[in-house]
């Protein structure tokens, strides 16, 4: 029989609690081995790893609304009471998404086993820095179910600030593939059809149909090659895009400098931002550690790099809106006059919440208006296209109506 990796609990000698783990063949050895030791064993749970393949398969579908959700739930259990341990196994029997109930269940035998809560956080890629940070807070000073509740209102906003560009995003997205769909296959198909019509007219066509007809005619030839070699072409910048940092940071400033797209991302990034350093620095993080946790978070290199920047400049002893103005205009300057306010204040982490606040609104109302103009927008343009579609293939027939 093989071994297995055991967790075990009990009392030494002097009545003092102990715990450990220990690789074994089952639990009656395991209760022989502590016994020679002169140890009590009072429980004893065997380790389940879970497999490289298959923890990567459980995070890769895993989105950020369960992980809200699964901390919501347990800051709600441990401020009525629960303990930790029983407050993993109530959510382990309610979840119904297996992905999740996985990730709760490795937690909870992690935890068992006598490690703490947020080393084993540690271990599962959801749960990022800013997240594991926090648990370690609130672990340390006894107060986890009040930084768990900090942490699901900040993946509430984020999650709703993530929801909010989705929609700015997916609308226009959809209309155009819909519609390239659409007149791929009015080109392919129909076209044609009334080609081989017009070509019985013996007449020369409008100069509208004969573009139509050529294009229809590119279209059938070339045109799955040119689907093929834009994948192709999409998959290789992003494959390098993904792999060299130049190109990335090209990327994310040609974005930020964007007429439309430009101004709404830097307003969310600088919520995000805002709303995370204002998270850490009221539960207590230094400044100069929070912001090591506020890198990443705004997925933009440019705003990492600023970051990392500003982190240097404070361990120099400089202050965080003076590090903020040597960012070269990155920061709107409202959010440099709220954190010197908040720094001669003493009211720097509530001063940062309402900058967050402030461009979350911003970026709501922003998608908000872009909506409104983006309907009629598309809707014309749509309508040129069909319409021009129709006219080139029924103006030929409206000219021989005329001869008759």
């Amino acid at each position: 029989m093989a071994e297995r990796r055991y967790a075990w609990r009990g009392h030494d000698r002097q009545g003092q609690k102990v715990k450990g783990e220990i690789n074994a063949k089952g639990k009656d050895e395991v209760r022989l081995h502590l016994r020679e030791q002169r140890i009590r064993c009072t429980h004893i749970q065997r380790q389940f790893n879970m497999p490289p393949w298959l923890q990567l398969q459980t995070q890769a579908r895993l989105r950020p609304t369960s992980i809200m959700r699964m901390t919501r739930q347990l800051a709600t259990l441990l401020q009525s009471g629960v303990p930790l341990l029983q407050a993993f196994f109530i959510l382990e029997r309610g979840e119904s998404n297996p992905p999740l109930k996985a990730l709760i269940r490795d937690l909870h035998m992690q935890i068992e086993g006598g490690i703490s809560l947020n080393q084993a956080l540690r271990q599962h890629a959801p749960f990022d820095a800013l997240y594991c940070n926090l648990v370690a807070v609130g672990e340390v000073t006894g107060m986890l179910d009040v930084m768990l509740e900090r942490l699901a209102l900040h993946l509430e906003k984020a999650t709703a600030l993530r929801a909010t560009l989705r929609t700015a995003l997916i609308y226009p997205c959809a209309v155009l593939v819909i519609a390239c769909a659409v007149l791929t296959l009015i080109l392919v198909f129909v076209v044609p059809a009334f080609e081989s019509i017009f070509a019985s007219f013996g007449a020369e066509l409008p100069w509208l149909t004969r573009v139509v007809i050529s294009l229809s005619g590119w279209v059938q030839q070339y045109g799955g090659a040119v689907i093929m070699l834009t994948i192709g072409t999409g998959w290789w910048v992003r494959r390098q895009i993904r792999l060299r940092d130049a190109w990335r940071h090209q990327l994310h400033q040609l974005v930020l400098r964007t007429p439309i797209a430009g101004p709404l991302i830097r307003h969310a990034c600088t919520a995000r931002w805002t709303r995370t350093l204002a998270t850490l620095f009221a539960a207590g993080v230094p400044l100069t550690e929070a912001l090591e946790s506020v890198q990443g978070v705004t997925g933009n290199l440019l705003f990492q790099t600023a970051t990392q920047t500003i982190q240097t400049q404070l361990m120099q002893g400089k202050s965080l809106s003076h590090a903020l103005e040597t960012t070269k205009g990155l920061f709107p300057p409202m959010v440099v006059q709220m954190c010197a306010i908040g720094e001669e204040s003493g009211a720097l982490e509530h001063l940062l919440a309402k900058t967050a606040e402030h461009y979350e609104r911003e970026v709501e109302s922003t998608v908000a208006r872009l909506s409104t103009l983006l309907e009629p927008f598309i809707m014309v343009v749509l309508g040129l296209l069909i319409g021009g579609l129709v006219m080139a293939l029924y103006l030929p027939i409206f000219q021989l109506g005329q001869v008759v």
